[in-house]
């Protein structure tokens, strides 16, 4: 799909590609937030679907763009290592600023259903291949638990007959200016598929340039740079002390990767055995540790003396997370070069 380039030009292109992506991530994020807000969304939805859905939005492109182009392995490895990046390098760095409070509905629902999740993914995925069906199953998962979870925790918390955020504004700025949101809306996503187009395209020709495999690059290069707006949006909400909206848009995305990211992609191109499976490193490293750091939501957040009350992610707790990326990384890098 894309003509050959020269390294320097792809490292350009990947550079460029990352800070676009950024750029048109948040101003499609403001401008989303800002819809929903209007609308009396309540904030750990917002953290969650629009946030969690809108930091998302590059992983989606880039993957789709990467199953039209013939690159399934660099699909799988954007969606599945940008949840390994969120879980253990952005919780971990928003932990590390400040302890998360984490509320049962995510440290006894959330945790172990996305675990489930990678559990089913790893079912799906056990043959190396991943037809329409395997990819309407990932959809159609999607589709049941989003919404089932945004009611659970609104009927949990009450959320629903709660005060709008927009309640007690002038009326002159309840309704003014919406066509701001809309218009940074439409130029994120305009702005979002060009980057995601330049970043494919250096990001694949980085690897013939380095003869390293597509799957190396996408848990690595791509799925950090993706994931950068939801490290930047986790790191400002820790600051400021929203605990949900870290959490929300964390648990968010990371339904969106697994489910909706993967099952897009291999919508559009399907993998099978005939056109070479996917890597087995997804199947024996990738999905087992995502398994793994899903659960760690619940041992580390559950308050172990009262589980009905929130527990907290403290900065040890953070720092296991931390290393637990650091090995992770490095036996990636030693698989994938040497393997």
């Amino acid at each position: 799909m894309y003509p050959d380039i020269s390294l320097w030009l792809s490292i350009a292109f990947m550079i460029v590609g990352f800070a676009a992506l950024a750029w048109s991530s948040d101003l499609f994020v403001v401008g989303s937030s800002a819809l929903a807000r209007a609308m009396g969304i309540s904030p750990f939805v917002i953290g969650m679907v629009v946030i969690g859905f809108g930091t998302s939005a590059p992983e989606l492109v880039v993957s789709m763009l990467s199953g039209f182009s013939g690159h399934a392995n660099l699909s799988l490895g954007n969606a599945y290592g940008s949840c390994v990046f969120n879980t253990a390098i952005i919780l971990g760095v928003a932990a590390l600023i400040a302890p998360l409070a984490v509320k049962p509905s995510v440290s006894l629902v959330a945790g172990p259903g996305l675990a489930a999740i990678s559990l089913f993914s790893l079912w799906l995925l056990r043959d190396g291949a991943c037809g329409r069906v395997e990819a309407a199953a990932l959809l159609a998962t999607f589709a049941i638990v989003m919404p089932l979870y945004c009611w659970y925790d609104q009927w949990v918390k009450g959320a629903i007959g709660r005060k709008s955020p927009s309640a007690g504004l002038p009326a002159s700025e309840e309704h003014a200016g919406l066509a701001k949101p809309v218009l940074q809306v439409l130029a994120g996503l305009v702005v979002l598929i060009g980057s995601a187009h330049i970043l494919v395209w250096g990001a694949v020709d980085f690897a013939k340039a380095l003869h390293v495999s597509d799957l190396l690059i996408g848990l690595t290069i791509v799925a950090v740079g993706t994931s950068l707006p939801e490290l930047a949006s986790a790191i400002a909400s820790a600051r400021r002390g929203e605990h949900e909206f870290v959490l929300g848009n964390i648990v968010g995305s990371n339904l969106f990767n697994m489910l909706a990211v993967v099952g897009l992609a291999t919508v559009i191109s399907p993998v099978t055995p005939e056109n070479g499976g996917f890597s087995r490193y997804v199947l024996t490293r990738d999905l087992p540790l995502l398994t793994l750091l899903s659960l760690s939501i619940t041992v580390f957040g559950v308050n172990w003396r009262s589980p009905r009350s929130p527990g907290a992610i403290t900065r040890p707790k953070a720092l296991v997370w931390l290393l637990v990326f650091v090995a992770y990384t490095a036996l990636m890098f030693i698989q994938e070069t040497h393997g």
